[in-house]
């Protein structure tokens, strides 16, 4: 994303990390995380396909309104597995549903230990709860 960033990455990421303490608690836009991409051993996608994101899209709005269950996991809340309305997706299994959850312990670590190489490039003005959120990450996994 740096080629993105219009002004110096640092500066932008500490912009964010400010937002907190100019806004009442609770007013702060919240964040999700998705990845449609995953896939599976045989290497096909493990989300159904485009035409079901909305399913999810529904779970955060629902989740933003508190009017829809998630479990604590390493990386954040989840939605539990009668949290998302699946109706009609007859070839989505409840073990399909872990596969989509699941989180490889050692992939992240990977994923991680890869954030070093930008972390070096802006060590000068890195803010350091970066630092530290990505040692409380390890540290869950």
């Amino acid at each position: 994303m740096l080629p993105f960033i219009g002004y110096n990455v640092k500066d932008y990421l500490r912009h964010w990390l400010d937002m907190e303490s100019r806004f009442p608690a609770g007013r702060l836009p919240k964040v999700y995380s998705v990845n449609w991409f995953r896939k599976d051993a045989s290497g096909r996608f493990l989300w159904p396909g485009f035409g079901e994101n909305m399913r999810v899209l529904k779970w955060i709005v629902d989740r933003c309104h508190a009017r829809a269950d998630a479990e604590e996991s390493a990386l954040g809340w989840v939605p539990k597995p009668d949290s998302l309305d699946l109706a009609g997706l007859s070839n989505f299994t409840p073990a399909r549903f872990e596969q989509v959850q699941a989180i490889h312990a050692e992939e992240w670590r990977r994923e991680i230990m890869m954030h070093e190489e930008l972390f070096i490039k802006l060590h000068t003005r890195l803010p350091k709860e970066l630092i530290f959120q990505r040692e409380l990450l390890l540290a869950r996994l």
